[in-house]
Order: structure tokens, then C-alpha cells, then sequence
């Protein structure tokens, strides 16, 4: 194909300068018949020009390239056998995506060597020119819509892997995108579950501060409990429970067309870059999720081309059409469960402690996102942060004082020990390894006075200052009560070794006392 410089010499030597057609070919190589036709075209362009008074039609020609018609060629190569057996691949793979086989189908080198191995003859770039234009033929047209405000808004989950504490976790982003204002939320969750799923809705409606009147999904587990035909779906119980709590209607796309939401399509990939891409290493959970919460108030602050506003300014606009939030809808699953020899209960594969004194009766377990609260005969008894892990022990130490009391032996080498905070044990270790009774003694006398165990460390720290070697629980009590002990003898002076060693006791127990109420 000759260039456009081409052409046009080819028209200013032969009508600028009066070359002849056969000087022209001799000079630039190019056959005599084609330049015919190249000033035949030139011409009819003037003569066309000037029979409609249009010189644009002039200019078109002048500064189009060269070009040839290939459309009625003949296929050498790419014979109609071929294109058979090209068309049956393509049907293979559809039917393989219909069914959950989308990974495995052949790609377009696949394809080549399979008509290789038929015995056909044809290059690799043939097959991927067809198949390109096959595909553009049924090329998928999107219908722009128009998005009235506080009408829809659309949620999915993201998945992001994150260190926490030097450790590589898997967790899941409830994220919400509204289609009107594009105001962008995410969450972080351990799991992607049915009670993520509606607290994470708790947590949005409560910060936009209303309701959307339409939500809509994709093909999710937490939404949809199962298909009906080709394009019915039932919704999960979850799901109208929402419904019901919130009065907003819901809709989902059809199956692999996450386009029908591709607000929150593209917001899940954005939120993610944008959060995670540069930053990924993390001390806890909550300061994952206070970065989270950092960038998406940064991107819903910055201004959008088309509008001009902020997404955060267009959600105000938008609250005035929100529905009412009625309040937090209670997100917990129940589940009857007994209290083993233990005195623990067993959630998932995880055990979790509960009071000794309801050890082997039944307990109602509330079972949360991120905790399990415990109840005998609706009174609570206990609650737990709940665990992830696989076969963990959650133990309390204050859920076996009544126990410990009997047994005291048992404390040192106890779990509950082990589960124990650092600064609690240290005291064990360093005064109590041969008093573990006064140890156990000194729990129970916070727990019915309901005092943190902070409080027992001050108390120590204040015995350690006064009589550094003589930290005993009975002292500990004492100061925890914040009253001198009075002397139950009524004898001036004590009788025996043993009445006088508690007599001097109790006479140091009164002087820290009053001391400290000074």
C-alpha cells in the first residue's frame, strides 16, 4: 500500500509540474495502471466538488489514505471447514462457562493446535483475527441510566489479604456505593457470613443517617437462598429480616452480570487499591479498619468531574429523600448448647468458658459477628470476643474461682492461668506460687465487690513500696477495701506464737491503712 505522501506527489508532479504518467512511475516505482487510478479518483473528487458546490468533498479525498478493498477477496486459508470447527470451539467453551467450567475452556492458541492436529493448515493469527471478529459481532451494547437521588444503592464484598501483628489474614469488605451520589462505605470483617452481612447494614444505615429505598446484589450466598428456574431467586431469611427491619426494597442482577451494579463493581476494586495497595501491614484489626475509614472519607471528599461536587456534598442532597432509619436491628444467631465438664461450650470448633456453676446445665449462646453472649434462664453469664481459630480455647479465669476455691492446686498449671493478663500473672508468679488459695481468695473478693483486676495490681504496687516481703492476701484484701482491719482479741496482749504473729499482722494491715488516709 503506497503512503499518503505517495499520493499526493503523484497528483503534484502530474498537475503542478506536468510530469507525464510514464516519468512519474519510472521515478516513485509504482505501476502506471495505479497511478491511472489514483488521478481518475482525484478527478471525479473535483468534479464531484463542483457539481454540489462542495469543496469539503475535495478536501476529504486530499487528505484520505490509500486504501484497498479486501472484501471480495478469496479466503485461502481460512476455508469454511475451518470456520466450523472454530465455531464448535467457541460453543464448547459458552457451554462450559454455563455450567461453572469458566477456567477451563480453550483459549485461542488452544484452538490453533487443535486444527493443527485435524490437519488443517492455517496460522495462529488467522484463527485470532476470526475469533476476534466473531466476538465483536455479539459485542454486548450498555444502556446508560439515570439515577434519581436516594433511589438505589448497591453492596458487595471484596476480599484483602492483610498482616496483622506480622501475620498474613484473610478478610472480607462489606462495601456500599450509592448510584446517585457514588458515596462510597467499607467495612472490614473476619468473615463473610449472614451476620457481617446485616451488621454491615446496621453500620451504613447509621452513618448516612437513612434508608435507601432499593438494594441491590449479585448472585451471593448471604442473599440468595436458592434458584428457581433460570431466573427466579429466593432471598435468605437474612435478607427479609433486613427488608422488613429497614422497609427498602432489593433486586439482583442476572447470573455474570456484575455490569447491572458496576457502581460497587468498580468501587470494590477502587477502595481496595486505594486502601490496601501501598499499606497492608497493621498492629490490629482496629487500625486496619480506622485506615479503611481514613480513605474512604478522603475519596468521598474529593470533587467529580461531571458534577462538580463532592460525593459527600451529593449524599447531602440526597438525605432529604432517604427513607427513615428505624434503629439498629439485633444481629445475633441462638443457639442451646451445654456446658461440658469443662465448664465450657462449644461453638464451631472453638470452646469458649462459661461459670462453674453451670457447669453440664443448658446455656441460650447469642452467637454475633465479633462476640458470643451467654444466658441461663435469660439472665446473661458471660461473654466472649469471638474466635476464628481452629479448635481454640477461650478461658476466663474468674469463670473458676468457685472451683479453684476447692482445688487450689489446680491454678498453677491451668489454662486459665495461661489465658490470664500478663500483669495478673506476674503478680501469681512473684507472691502467690505458694498461696494460690490467698491468690484465688483475692479474685473472689473482687468479683463480688466488682472490682477491675487493675485494682489488684495498685494495691500491689502500694505493698510492694510498704513491706516489700511481706505481700500477703490477706493485706491485699484489706487495702482493696480501703478499711483498717479491727482486732477480734479483746486481751492487750496476745498468748501464744501463732495469736501473736496475727496480732502483728493485722497491727501492720491498721498502720498501711491509715496511712494511705492520710
Amino acid at each position: 500500500m503506497i503512503s499518503m505522501d505517495t499520493k499526493q506527489e503523484i497528483i503534484r508532479r502530474y498537475f503542478r509540474e506536468n510530469d507525464s504518467i510514464r516519468k512519474i512511475s519510472r521515478d516513485i516505482q509504482i505501476n502506471r495502471k495505479t497511478i491511472r487510478e489514483y488521478l481518475s479518483d482525484y478527478l471525479s473528487a473535483v468534479q464531484s466538488s463542483e457539481k454540489e458546490n462542495d469543496p469539503e468533498i475535495l478536501q476529504d479525498y486530499s487528505i484520505t489514505p490509500p486504501s484497498y478493498t479486501s472484501k471480495n477477496r478469496e479466503k485461502k486459508k481460512l476455508t469454511q471447514d475451518i470456520e466450523t470447527v472454530i465455531k464448535l470451539q467457541l460453543e464448547e467453551n459458552e457451554q462450559k462457562k454455563r455450567t461453572g467450567l469458566g477456567k477451563q475452556i480453550k483459549r485461542k492458541i488452544d484452538i490453533h493446535e487443535y486444527l493443527l492436529s485435524q490437519g488443517f493448515e492455517i496460522g495462529y493469527t488467522t484463527v485470532c483475527n476470526y475469533i476476534r471478529e466473531s466476538q465483536l459481532r455479539h459485542f454486548e451494547a450498555y444502556i446508560k441510566q439515570v439515577y434519581v437521588p436516594g433511589e438505589e444503592c448497591e453492596f458487595d464484598w471484596a476480599e484483602v489479604k492483610l498482616y496483622i501483628a506480622g501475620i498474613l489474614k484473610r478478610f472480607y469488605q462489606a462495601v456500599f456505593t450509592s448510584a446517585y451520589s457514588n458515596y462510597r462505605y467499607s467495612h472490614l470483617y473476619t468473615r463473610q457470613d449472614t451476620l457481617a452481612f446485616m451488621e454491615s447494614h446496621n453500620d451504613f444505615f447509621r452513618q448516612i443517617g437513612g434508608v435507601y429505598h432499593e438494594m441491590v446484589y449479585d448472585n451471593m450466598r448471604v442473599a440468595i437462598a436458592e434458584f428457581v428456574g433460570r431466573n427466579e431467586k429466593v432471598p435468605t431469611e437474612a435478607l427479609m429480616s433486613l427488608s422488613g427491619w429497614y422497609q427498602f426494597r432489593w433486586r439482583f442482577c442476572n447470573v455474570r452480570r456484575g455490569n447491572e451494579k458496576g457502581h460497587v463493581e468498580r468501587s470494590v476494586e477502587y477502595v481496595r487499591r486505594k486502601a490496601f495497595s501501598e499499606k497492608d501491614h497493621f498492629e490490629t484489626l482496629e487500625e486496619a479498619q480506622k485506615h479503611l475509614e481514613q480513605v474512604c472519607e478522603r475519596l468521598n471528599g474529593q470533587t467529580g468531574v461531571r458534577t462538580q461536587k463532592s460525593s459527600r456534598e451529593l449524599l447531602t442532597e440526597e438525605k432529604a429523600t432517604l427513607w427513615v432509619n428505624p434503629g439498629i436491628m439485633s444481629c445475633y444467631i441462638t443457639h442451646p448448647l451445654k456446658v461440658d465438664k469443662y465448664s465450657t461450650l462449644c461453638f464451631g470448633t472453638n470452646h469458649y468458658s462459661v461459670p462453674d456453676a453451670y457447669c453440664g446445665r443448658m446455656v441460650d449462646v447469642k452467637v454475633y459477628s465479633n462476640k458470643l453472649k451467654m444466658y441461663y434462664d435469660n439472665q446473661p453469664i458471660g461473654e466472649h470476643e469471638r474466635s476464628y481459630e481452629m479448635y481454640h480455647w477461650q478461658i476466663k479465669l474468674e469463670h473458676y474461682l468457685k472451683t479453684l476455691r476447692i482445688k487450689p492446686g489446680a491454678l498453677h498449671g491451668s489454662v486459665a492461668l495461661q489465658q490470664a493478663p500478663e500483669e495478673l500473672k506476674k503478680v501469681y508468679q512473684d507472691y502467690f506460687t505458694n498461696q494460690a488459695r490467698g491468690f484465688v481468695e483475692i479474685l473472689q473478693y473482687c468479683q463480688n465487690k466488682e472490682h477491675p483486676w487493675q485494682k489488684i495490681i495498685e494495691v500491689v504496687d502500694e505493698l510492694k513500696n510498704l513491706c516489700p516481703n511481706d505481700v500477703s492476701s490477706e493485706k491485699v484484701i484489706a487495702l482493696l477495701g480501703n478499711r483498717p482491719i479491727d482486732s477480734p482479741w479483746t486481751k492487750n496482749t496476745p498468748e501464744g506464737e501463732i495469736e501473736s504473729y496475727a496480732y502483728v499482722q493485722l497491727q501492720e494491715i491498721t498502720q498501711i491503712v491509715n496511712n494511705i488516709k492520710k
